[in-house]
């Protein structure tokens, strides 16, 4: 019989989106299962490599996971996970449990070949779980046609409070990241599926028509984006910005242009409405299921991104009109809620 709650992770150099979510469903679970009336502990479960010197509270011989079979996967995981514990496994890399909750955030190592490998036995595995949580109706649509899995559950993610009135840049700031005046923003990374090539086709366009607006791309360094705008004039790559700047980064924009292929969810978007700022998306994946009617939508080629941004720059853009879409939009969006419709999916499994 279920007893506990444990969250399964593994500990990471460079905090992203999932990441994010791990944290914040975690840190929130325990008043989560109270609101459903569940009265479990919550353990977290926070795997590292063998070697490895991050925080975490065991260690797994990682990349002989990543090429294992499924019986050698289900051995392990009977080993490291608490017993009586209901497991969510927030990562498809970790070993599977009996009888587990799964996150889903996306199928990304299926589609795109810089994405990483999934484990062989992913497919079993995913079939095998108890629940399936996505954290899109794009992501639960992919994940139940590609890999024919049944019990599929959406749970949203949240917009944290950072982004709601963050406030400004300081001239030091805006000195220190090298941005003389209106800009765009990029945040995130550069994978293939984040369309940077779009971009960079769309700025040729947009910065012939306006030259006094910049084209700021945050993210962690990468060889594409270095390539794609290194010799493109007013693009500036600032890099992986510590957790106070974005916000604000984010506020000062004209716009953010969120231009991918493919989004598991597309968290920039409403962090971006959030903090006031209109948003130019492509219309792919679950972006239009995130942005609503709130962002200018856009195909995700060079001339179709261009025209979105020309359009937001314009005087025919009715600028406070989508400030006010995104502050509704983003608005139903919050941590709590997410939480609180896990807790419904564990309480579900736990007493099945």
């Amino acid at each position: 019989m279920t007893n506990r709650l444990a969250i399964a992770t593994t500990a990471t150099h460079v905090p992203m989106g999932a990441q994010v979510y791990q944290q914040e469903i975690t840190v929130r679970a325990a008043a989560a299962l109270a609101s459903v009336g569940v009265d479990w502990p919550v353990q977290r479960v926070v795997a590292r490599s063998l070697r490895s010197p991050l925080a975490g509270t065991l260690r797994l011989p990682m990349r002989r996971l990543e090429r294992a079979g499924a019986r050698e996967r289900r051995a392990l995981g009977a080993l490291v996970y608490p017993r009586g514990a209901l497991v969510h496994r927030m990562e498809l890399g970790l070993p599977p449990a009996r009888g587990e909750v799964l996150t889903m955030h996306d199928v990304v190592a299926w589609r795109f070949s810089d994405e990483g490998n999934p484990p062989a036995s992913a497919r079993d595995e995913l079939r095998a779980a108890a629940a399936v949580i996505c954290v899109s109706q794009n992501t639960a649509d992919d994940v139940a046609e590609m890999f024919g899995v049944e019990r599929v559950h959406v749970a949203h993610p949240g917009v944290d409070d950072r982004f709601r009135e963050p406030g400004s840049l300081t001239g030091a700031e805006r000195v220190q990241l090298g941005i003389p005046g209106r800009y765009l923003l990029h945040a995130g990374g550069a994978s293939q599926r984040k369309n940077l090539e779009g971009l960079a086709a769309a700025w040729r366009s947009v910065h012939a028509a306006v030259g006094d607006v910049s084209l700021v791309l945050a993210g962690p360094p990468h060889s594409r984006r270095d390539e794609l705008f290194r010799d493109l004039p007013r693009a500036i790559r600032v890099g992986r910005l510590p957790d106070g700047v974005l916000p604000k980064l984010m506020a000062g924009a004209e716009a953010v242009v969120v231009p991918s292929l493919y989004e598991g969810f597309g968290l920039p978007v409403l962090e971006s409405m959030a903090a006031g700022t209109p948003v130019v998306a492509a219309w792919t994946s679950s972006l239009p299921e995130v942005a609503g009617d709130a962002a200018v939508l856009v195909d995700p080629d060079g001339p179709a991104i261009a025209e979105g941004i020309r359009y937001v720059l314009g005087a025919d853009f009715d600028r406070d009109g989508a400030v006010a879409a995104g502050f509704a939009r983003s608005a139903g969006f919050d941590w709590t809620t997410s939480a609180e419709a896990h807790a419904r999916v564990w309480k579900s499994v736990g007493h099945d």
